[in-house]
């Protein structure tokens, strides 16, 4: 291949270092909150065979965690291998004793650890949420100087120096561009080559959709060569690449393509020998699976790994979907799009779980209530799928979770494709072209809510607790975890389980009935709708994710005002208005929060759930009456500060008519694919202004003054001997979210520090960042 696009303005390594004192949103402190997962009941009751299917579904999803390093940034493998080789050869601990001879204080050597622990936790140098960068909060010489006199070093002293010479520089890097993961000159991104834009980002949309490939497992590099046309190789993720192989399904796609003036090549290999990790513990899985869904899934699974199928992967997620209420629960892939730049291709994650019985039964009731739940909603009935297919809703202790971070829920799966599924035998609906989530609409979907998650990522201390009044300070402690309970209940079931959208298929034929439908906003017949081809994402693209979480935040909210809700989850009474207050005060708080995750330079949002929470915010200051009032304030401390009220006697006769407004207008203009309406309500209230009364840009420095860090989670490690699992277990701190990685690969660390580098090195050339391999590697 030719070289990348000449003229890009991408000079990677030209930037400025950080030092100690880089602004604080671009570090992690050294008194981060850091907690364990606590599943070690859940794990104990598990029988021997349930010990080994969750242990090689483990093994699996770490493995192939990796692949987000390559999915980040072009410095995040380097630095991982780096980490890697370091902390295999020396336990922090001793590495100490080091680092102040070498003229570290504690505080400095502290910021290494919980810098280290931070690209561990992200897998990566971006924060998984809100797609910031974070450099290491000491001189750049001084860490040279601990790197250099590791035991690593003394052993492999050139590999060592190779690594560091290759990411110091990005590694401290605050470059404009650099500070955020985006597309062009908006920020970094391993999605696409250097050289994109946009446009480009556009084009090879519409040729995927052209030639009905997905762009879940993809990646996207362009070339300009010598004929002045632009080369795009769209590239798979998959364990082959050019083998000879009998699978037409994946092989007929595999080349050359003229479109629209431009010239794409299909290939496929993309992260190949860590995939071949992944398949080898998915096939030692299915020996002990529980019953012939998970064996069928698992077959899939490893299909579509193997030959980079997505098809394979929505195969094996029908059958997951079938699997109801297994004891060890997980699903593994090329799953959220949120950090993609275009919104388009998933980001690999693998969790592995097991189910907690007492809060699935609440779940469980939600569920069979949810057919009467959705008729609470605030649009017509002809807006709503025409018949809900019942998920399987479980509370699950995590296991392992392997990505770029923890979630509190999933609704799964994700498939945004624009063609008509053949429905397997237990589909509970006819087969209609489905361009949203089509697995979601015609087959069914699970809902997950992850107990041990919200257990310790969402405990609040109160003295930490910001822009609160005091005396809502110890009601909000009280009722922040039962309240998000309810929050994450209806906003997975009810809130991404509901609404129909609007298709004509490529034969003409209508899901709805144009003559009769009646638009409730415009009160006339529906105008658009969504054509053969058409998908929620691919016409609302940048903006889809976060309209879509928002749109499930706001279910949340308009149906936890149901008492029979609030039943289901054991609240009655004064405990019931409390945790109506809480959840409403929590949203509120959330949306001022939001401001940090917004970046002015860009007008653009890093965060699509943060986006969503600002954007209820601004539709319950409009509703006025003394709703809300976001009042500036000056602290204790004597700095900036700010106050968030709620008028707990105005959410019903205030809040839920207004967010009832808003909710409907989301919904019709989602059903009807109307993307210029959609738009402009959406980035409308999403605008972030310093126009009074609030003053949002003003009150974003005061965010960004108050704000604390998301905590760090320590996982676990699962370990065979001889035909035993053990549970490896780890202290809450930086040191031992260090200590659970560098004995998460005991058998093939150095392995895949090689295979790293070798797959960081290959591209490198991509974002003329590394251009050759560190001394002695790949």
């Amino acid at each position: 291949m030719g070289e990348p696009e000449a003229g890009s303005e991408f000079a990677i390594g030209a930037a400025a270092a950080a030092g100690p004192m880089a602004d604080a949103q671009y570090i992690l402190p050294n008194d981060i909150g850091v907690s364990s997962l606590d599943c070690r009941e859940a794990f104990r009751l598990l029988s021997p065979t349930e010990r080994l299917y969750a242990h090689h579904l483990s093994r699996a999803s770490w493995y192939g965690g990796l692949a987000v390093l390559l999915q980040t940034s072009p410095e995040a493998p380097y630095i991982y291998a780096l980490l890697s080789r370091i902390f295999r050869a020396q336990d922090p601990d001793e590495l100490r004793q080091h680092a102040l001879a070498e003229g570290l204080t504690e505080e400095e050597y502290q910021a290494f650890l919980v810098y280290a622990a931070g690209v561990y936790s992200n897998m990566g140098n971006y924060k998984s949420f809100g797609d910031t960068k974070f450099v290491p909060n000491l001189p750049k010489e001084k860490l040279e100087r601990v790197i250099l006199g590791s035991k690593a070093a003394q052993q492999h002293l050139e590999e060592v120096r190779g690594l560091w010479q290759t990411c110091a520089e990005l590694m401290f890097s605050l470059e404009s561009r650099l500070r955020h993961l985006g597309l062009g000159k908006e920020g970094i991104t391993t999605y696409f080559s250097g050289n994109c834009t946009i446009e480009d980002a556009k084009l090879a949309q519409n040729f995927l959709d052209s030639q009905n490939l997905s762009a879940y497992n993809t990646r996207l590099f362009k070339e300009v060569r010598q004929d002045g046309k632009p080369h795009y190789e769209v590239r798979l993720a998959s364990v082959l690449s050019t083998e000879p192989t009998l699978d037409s399904e994946m092989a007929s796609k595999l080349k050359s393509y003229e479109y629209q003036g431009s010239h794409f090549q299909v290939t496929r290999g993309d992260y190949a020998p860590i995939l071949q990790k992944v398949v080898e513990h998915l096939e030692k899985a299915k020996t002990y699976a529980a019953n012939s869904h998970q064996e069928q899934m698992l077959a899939q699974y490893i299909e579509s790994f193997t030959q980079g199928s997505i098809e394979a992967h929505k195969r094996g997620s029908r059958f997951w979907i079938q699997d109801k209420g297994p004891i060890v629960e997980s699903y593994i892939g090329f799953i959220e799009s949120y950090r993609d730049p275009f919104g388009s291709r998933g980001e690999f994650e693998g969790f592995v779980a097991i189910v907690n019985k007492a809060m699935s039964a609440k779940f469980e009731w939600l569920v069979t209530s949810a057919e009467q739940l959705l008729k609470e909603l605030p649009w017509p009935p002809a807006f709503e799928k025409d018949k809900f297919l019942t998920p399987d809703f479980t509370s699950l202790d995590v296991l392992t979770f392997a990505g770029s971070g923890i979630p509190a829920g999933i609704n799964i799966p994700n498939y945004n494709w624009s063609v008509a599924l053949e429905l397997c035998p237990f589909s509970l609906v006819p087969s209609s072209p489905s361009p949203d989530d089509d697995l979601r609409q015609t087959e069914g979907f699970k809902n997950v809510s992850l107990g041990n998650v919200l257990a310790v990522a969402y405990a609040t201390q109160r003295e930490k607790l910001t822009f609160l009044e005091e005396n809502d300070k110890d009601l909000y402690i009280r009722w922040k975890g039962p309240s998000f309970d309810v929050q994450v209940g209806l906003h997975e079931l009810l809130g991404h389980g509901s609404g129909k959208l609007f298709v004509q298929d490529e034969k003409g034929a209508f899901n709805f009935d144009p003559e009769t439908v009646i638009n409730p906003e415009t009160g006339e017949q529906i105008q658009s709708w969504y054509r053969s081809g058409e998908t929620w994402d691919s016409k609302f693209s940048t903006i889809a994710s976060s309209y879509e979480e928002c749109r499930a935040e706001s279910v949340g909210l308009y149906l936890c005002l149901n008492p029979q809700v609030l039943e289901i989850f054991g609240f009655e009474g004064a405990d019931a208005e409390d945790v109506v207050y809480v959840n409403w005060l929590n949203m509120v708080r959330a949306g001022l929060l939001a401001l940090e995750f917004y970046t002015p330079e860009a007008s653009s949002w890093r965060q699509a759930h943060m986006q969503a929470r600002f954007v209820i915010l601004r539709v319950l200051l409009e509703a006025g009456e003394g709703l809300v009032t976001i009042t500036p304030t000056t602290g204790s401390d004597g700095r900036p500060d700010a106050r968030v009220r709620l008028d707990r006697s105005k959410i019903r006769s205030v809040g839920k008519p207004a967010l009832e407004r808003f909710l409907r207008r989301l919904q019709v203009l989602k059903s009807t694919g109307d993307v210029a309406g959609g738009r402009a309500l959406y980035e409308g209230y999403a605008a972030v202004t310093d126009a009074p009364p609030e003053c949002f840009l003003s009150l974003r420095d005061t965010v960004l003054l108050r704000k604390e860090a998301r905590k760090l989670i320590v996982q676990p490690n699962t370990r065979l001997e001889g035909s035993e699992v053990q549970l490896l277990e780890y202290e809450a701190s930086a040191t031992g979210l260090i200590r659970s990685f560098s004995e998460r690969f005991p058998e093939d660390g150095p392995e895949l520090e090689e295979i790293l580098i070798q797959l960081a090195t290959a591209d490198a050339r991509f974002w003329k960042g590394p251009s050759e391999a560190p001394s002695g590697q790949a």
